[in-house]
C-alpha cells in the first residue's frame, strides 16, 4: 500500500543529489580546470511480494566529463595549460596531488607553486625552483622548464588508467588509488594559456529546472498518496 510513497521517495532523494551535482557544477562554471559532473543512477528491482514488483531509482557514482575545456590566452608565462590527458603534480602534507588547473606562479623561495601555494613538482619528486635572478621563464611542450640560465626541470605530468576512480579532495585536486603512468605522447604543455571549465551554463541551468521540477513533481505523488491512505482509513473506520 506504502510502497508508491517509497518509490517517490527514492526518487527524491536522487533528485536531491543530482541537484547538488548541478549546483557545483554551476558554482565552478569559471573554475579553471574544473570538470563537469553528472550523476549515473541504476534502477533497483525489489519483490515485496510473491507476484509484486517494485521499482526503486538509486544514484550509483559520479562521473565526470574529461573532455577538455576552452582554452584562454594570459600570456602570463607563470600559466600553464594541458592540451591532453594528464595532471601536473604538486605536493601536499598528505603526499602527491594531482590537477588540470595550470595558473602558478612562484613563493618567496622561488618554488613554482599552485594557486593554494602548493610546490609544483618535477618528474624526479622534488619541487621546480627557479634561480635567483632569473625572469625569462619558458616551458618546453614536453614539460620541460628554462631560464636564461638553462633547464631547471621538467614537470611531472602523469595520467591514471581510470581517471574516474579519481577521487576530487578540493581546490581542483585529485587523489588515486592507482600508480601514476607518464602522460601520452600527444600531451603537450601550453604556456600562458589556462584550461578554463568545461561546463556548459545553459545547460546546467537547464538540468536546475528540470530537476526541481521533477522534484515537485515526486512530492505531489507522495501527497496524493498520503490522502488517499488517509481518506481510506476514514472511511473504514466509519464502516467499521
Amino acid at each position: 500500500m506504502e510502497n508508491s510513497i517509497y518509490v517517490a521517495l527514492s526518487r527524491q532523494l536522487t533528485l536531491r543529489r543530482q541537484l547538488d551535482v548541478t549546483s557545483n557544477n554551476i558554482a565552478n562554471m569559471n573554475t579553471t580546470g574544473y570538470k563537469n559532473q553528472r550523476m549515473l543512477f541504476t534502477e533497483f528491482m525489489e519483490k515485496p511480494a510473491l507476484h509484486e514488483r517494485v521499482s526503486f531509482v538509486q544514484d550509483r557514482a559520479v562521473v565526470r566529463d574529461l573532455s577538455v575545456g576552452a582554452m584562454t590566452q594570459t600570456g602570463n608565462p607563470m600559466d600553464l595549460a594541458l592540451t591532453g590527458n594528464g595532471y601536473f603534480t604538486v605536493d601536499t602534507a598528505s603526499g602527491p596531488r594531482y590537477t588540470r588547473a595550470g595558473n602558478f606562479r612562484l613563493n618567496d623561495q622561488r618554488q613554482m607553486v599552485d594557486g593554494g601555494g602548493l610546490p609544483v613538482l618535477a618528474d624526479n619528486g622534488q619541487p621546480i625552483v627557479l634561480p635567483a635572478g632569473t625572469s625569462d621563464v619558458k616551458v618546453s611542450g614536453d614539460g620541460t622548464v628554462s631560464t636564461e640560465l638553462g633547464p631547471v626541470g621538467k614537470l611531472n605530468i602523469v595520467t591514471f588508467k581510470n581517471e574516474q576512480l579519481m577521487t576530487e579532495v578540493g581546490s581542483g585536486l585529485y587523489v588515486s588509488d592507482e600508480e601514476p603512468q607518464p602522460a601520452p605522447a600527444d600531451t603537450k604543455v601550453a604556456q600562458g594559456l589556462l584550461e578554463g571549465s568545461n561546463v556548459k551554463p545553459v545547460v546546467e541551468m537547464t538540468q536546475m529546472i528540470e530537476v526541481q521540477r521533477s522534484y515537485m513533481s515526486a512530492q505531489r505523488v507522495i501527497d496524493n498518496e498520503h490522502e488517499r491512505i488517509r481518506s481510506m482509513i476514514q472511511k473504514l473506520g466509519r464502516s467499521a
